[in-house]
């Protein structure tokens, strides 16, 4: 499965998220991008991808399920309702799966907090771009302080939202705030989307409302700074805009600026998950041995 000492990769959808998806695997040295899959061969995003130069398939799932050899992983760039099937299929097989979709079916993965999690289950759900972007801040935030509210208010660009996430509003915002939770251990949550139409695009941000006790500012300070130093190691658009703290109250506002190639910069939402998915998939690469060599 492995060539020159690469894991074997394929990108099902080839929408706004898929296409940056297959670029980013494509420039990393420890994966090789076998195949982009979608359902049409005639659809615009895989007539341009294969313009570029890369392998597709308007065959679906079906085709990593009948090929000979499996790969060793594939991202799902789809929507909440196909991936129930797309795990069917292919985790039987040997297959990571790591889910971009907010379908909730595999095991939550925020890199900078629970990333060495990947190497123990082959179905990881990232989440959401919102929880993506917010959960390692409050995180941070929980490990010292009280909390007993919070509020996340994401904002993306109308054209950054494509189909596969307008399918999923819901799931978006019921997963984000499962999230929130399982990660935090804060009960009380809220979590809200807002899709901007405004012109020039809006970037994509997140800001955060926290009701506890003892919130000091330098500390809440100290912490969200530690949580962007981390986040930035693989995500160098993640810019904290605000951090104020008056009484049980602390307010924390992020951007995040995108720098792939085939998305524009307003979409961060679209490159901090990307972002995020290609860093558990360079992890996993990096867990497992390299194959012995043929004598």
């Amino acid at each position: 499965m492995r060539r020159n000492g690469r894991l074997s990769v394929a990108v099902l959808g080839a929408g706004l998220i898929g296409a940056d998806l297959a670029t980013k695997v494509m420039r990393s040295g420890s994966l090789d991008l076998r195949l982009v899959v979608g359902r049409d061969e005639n659809t615009a995003g895989l007539r341009r991808l294969a313009a570029l130069g890369m392998p597709v398939s308007g065959a679906g799932v079906a085709s990593l399920v009948d090929v000979g050899e499996p790969v060793d992983v594939a991202f799902d760039a789809t929507n909440a309702m196909a991936h129930a099937e797309h795990a069917e299929r292919l985790v039987p097989r040997g297959t990571m799966l790591i889910d971009l979709t907010p379908s909730k079916i595999g095991h939550m993965v925020v890199p900078t907090v629970n990333g060495s999690d990947i190497v123990g289950h082959r179905d990881i759900n990232m989440v959401s771009c919102g929880g993506q972007a917010s959960i390692p801040v409050l995180h941070a935030i929980t490990r010292a302080h009280r909390v007993d509210y919070v509020e996340v208010v994401t904002t993306a660009a109308t054209l950054s939202v494509g189909r596969g996430t307008r399918l999923n509003l819901d799931e978006y915002i019921e997963t984000t705030q499962d999230a929130v939770r399982h990660f935090t251990g804060v009960k009380e949550v809220k979590s809200i989307l807002n899709i901007s139409p405004a012109t020039p695009p809006a970037r994509f941000r997140v800001a955060m409302s926290v009701l506890g006790r003892d919130l000091a500012a330098g500390s809440v300070r100290a912490a969200v700074d530690a949580a962007a130093q981390r986040l930035r190691s693989f995500l160098p658009g993640f810019a904290v805009t605000a951090c104020t703290v008056d009484g049980e109250k602390a307010f924390v506002a992020v951007e995040v600026t995108s720098t792939g190639d085939r998305i524009p910069e307003y979409a961060g939402n679209l490159d901090i998950i990307n972002s995020a998915a290609l860093h558990v998939a360079e992890k996993y690469a990096a867990s497992r041995p390299e194959p012995a060599e043929t004598p």
